[in-house]
């Protein structure tokens, strides 16, 4: 299935990828970075997959989400009926669920359901049995309790039904998952589950205060965002899946389960002005969990539950999606050095103080240390925020978030009470200030570079006014914009930055797609620099490559006209929130982060440098 093809349901722990056919082709339970029972996503129905289908042709397939819900409906008409498939997992208690009630709406329809159990992503065949009345599979650690009234027998290694349904008949499927040593949980009920599930993601959607012409786009990727939220922490997952290729057939494959501290604002902003507080402090105290400790081994990603060690390894067993390998877990990402995340942890932060967000601790403590590090070794290379994989360099938007660093503190002290050596920090501002606009500037060709002193352009550069770093209209911004859209754009959509063309700056041979998340900040640049059409016309175009039921993945492939990488994107959807949102206020972005700086720019001026 192509990933357009794809929709997800989710807990808030953890999620499933279900296709159009209706076959549930990634879970990992009992959380996202869990190892996966179903892993067909990522090889074959042999690795691990639950399709409930019917026996015949399938002549038309519709599905949508409920309202503002993340319960799901998919309609398979065949020559004999139709029939709709109900998928959605309960709001958690206890033990996890994924629950699937067939119901016919039409004639009579030959139904089959195919129960493929893989744990370890793919490589691991349990012992199953039935207790009970119920199918039990168990292997290590897992197990996972299947309960239906519907005759389940085994054929080889896989549990099968078949059952036939007319019009108002409708044949529940329960699947939970329990630690193997521990006692078989209870099956909830599934229709009593079903109401509770609709009427839990109704009352969240309902609390959103957006408004006007874009609010169907922005409320599904709100609940896009809750789905990826890791209740217990507050933790946000980029994505809920691994390594789904950038590129078919490339190597460029990564893990996404976890959390990246390069979103922390722009998901704050999502959930603030959507009206959210409760999901931005959580997110924010996460946060300063997650960070506490030495600023030298400040993290750009770490796990949901602010684990550290998250060791990258490959999977050989699975062939990989359309055959792009290597299938890899864990990312080795962790171990680099990006300087632009101490001036996120710093902007967030500015963020929700400036929001009101109650119960910030110690984060002033944990700030301070941070600056006195970055005072030290802000001059040195990084790996940038794209993660390269080569030798460290001077990343021009990496110091413009170190820059970004010294700014909010200036302003914590200015505005919040915050403590520090103000005069200190606001000449080192201006040295670094200055340091960008003429190592990090190409005159000849009027654009900010990927690195200091390179040709190369990074579409991180369209960040720059968002961050208050220049005005939107100054003539380096614009420059920069003309050159990203001659330079990076591939039928209208952003590339990172070029690949394809020799020794990749990332160390990683092939080309890359375009990602999402770019192509949602030229919206934003083009919306600051009073060019409203263009920002509209791209924002739309966009809008037109989520699939069906409104979902995103990381990139788009537009040679062939598909989405490509991990999926749903957290990142592309929070990018969609905020540009929406920046498309519908009077005076566009400048209400956004832009916005919050107004008062340190009559400190700080907009140097000339």
């Amino acid at each position: 299935m192509r990933l357009e093809d794809y929709a997800v349901v989710g807990d808030t722990h953890t999620l499933a990828v279900i296709s159009k056919d209706g076959s549930v082709d990634w879970l990992c339970f009992p959380r996202f970075d869990s190892g996966a029972c179903f892993a067909a996503l990522l090889g074959t129905p042999e690795h691990g997959r639950w399709r409930i289908s019917p026996r015949g042709k399938v002549r038309a397939t519709r599905r949508s989400y409920r309202d503002s819900t993340l319960v799901l409906e998919t309609e398979l008409e065949t020559e004999d009926g139709v029939v709709r498939l109900i998928d959605f997992m309960p709001i958690r208690k206890s033990a996890p669920d994924l629950v699937r009630i067939v119901e016919g709406v039409r004639g009579h329809v030959e139904m089959e359901m195919e129960l493929v159990i893989r744990y370890d992503y793919g490589s691991v065949v349990p012992w199953v049995r039935r207790e009970s009345g119920r199918l039990h599979a168990v292997a290590g650690p897992d197990a996972l309790v299947l309960a239906t009234p519907i005759e389940v027998t085994g054929e080889g290694l896989t549990s099968v039904a078949r059952f036939q349904v007319k019009r108002g008949d409708r044949v529940p499927f329960t699947l939970t998952w329990h630690p193997s040593e521990t006692v078989m949980p209870r099956s909830r009920d599934p229709e009593r589950s079903l109401h509770e599930t609709e009427a839990w993601w109704h009352e969240w959607a309902a609390k959103c205060r957006t408004e006007g012409e874009f609010r169907e786009p922005m409320v599904r990727s709100l609940l896009v965002l809750k789905a990826l939220t890791y209740a217990p922490t507050g933790g946000i997952v980029a994505a809920g899946t691994t390594s789904l290729p950038e590129r078919i057939g490339g190597e460029r494959n990564w893990d996404y389960r976890y959390c990246w501290l390069r979103d922390a604002t722009f998901t704050l902003q999502a959930f603030l002005n959507a009206g959210y507080d409760d999901e931005a402090r959580a997110w924010r105290d996460w946060l300063l969990r997650a960070v506490a400790g030495e600023p030298a081994k400040l993290q750009i990603l770490y796990g949901v539950g602010g684990e550290r060690r998250i060791d990258e390894r490959e999977l050989p067993w699975l062939p990989g999606y359309e055959g792009s390998k290597p299938v890899r877990v864990g990312n080795s990402a962790v171990g680099q050095r990006q300087l632009d995340v101490y001036g996120e942890l710093m902007d967030v932060l500015h963020h929700a103080r400036c929001a009101g967000l109650p119960g910030e601790g110690d984060a002033w403590s944990v700030q301070r240390a941070c600056l006195d590090w970055l005072e030290r070794h802000w001059r040195e290379p990084d790996e940038g925020m794209w993660e390269v994989r080569t030798e460290r360099r001077c990343f021009t938007f990496s110091k413009v978030m170190v820059w970004a660093a010294f700014d909010r503190a200036i302003a914590t002290v200015k505005h919040f009470g915050g403590d520090g050596p103000v005069d200190r920090w606001r000449a080192l501002r201006d040295e670094i200030h200055a340091d960008v606009c003429r190592c990090g500037f190409d005159p000849a060709r009027r654009t900010f570079t990927q690195t200091y002193g390179s040709r190369e352009l990074d579409a991180s550069a369209l960040l720059i006014p968002i961050v208050g770093f220049l005005p939107p209209r100054d003539p380096r911004v614009l420059g920069t914009i003309d050159a990203v859209q001659r330079e990076l754009v591939v039928d209208g959509f952003v590339k990172r930055y070029p690949t394809g063309h020799g020794r990749n700056i990332d160390g990683i041979p092939g080309t890359d797609s375009a990602f999402l998340a770019c192509s949602f900040w030229l919206v934003d640049a083009l919306a600051l620099a009073g060019r409203r059409d263009e920002a509209r016309t791209l924002f739309e175009q966009l809008l037109a490559v989520r699939n069906d039921v409104g979902l995103l993945a990381e990139e788009y492939d537009a040679e062939h006209k598909r989405l490509v990488g991990n999926f749903p994107q957290a990142f592309s959807h929070i990018a969609l929130v905020n540009s929406a949102r920046n498309l519908s206020v009077e005076h566009g972005p400048a209400k956004q982060r832009a916005a919050g700086h107004a008062a340190r720019r009559s400190d700080q001026g907009h140097r000339k440098s």
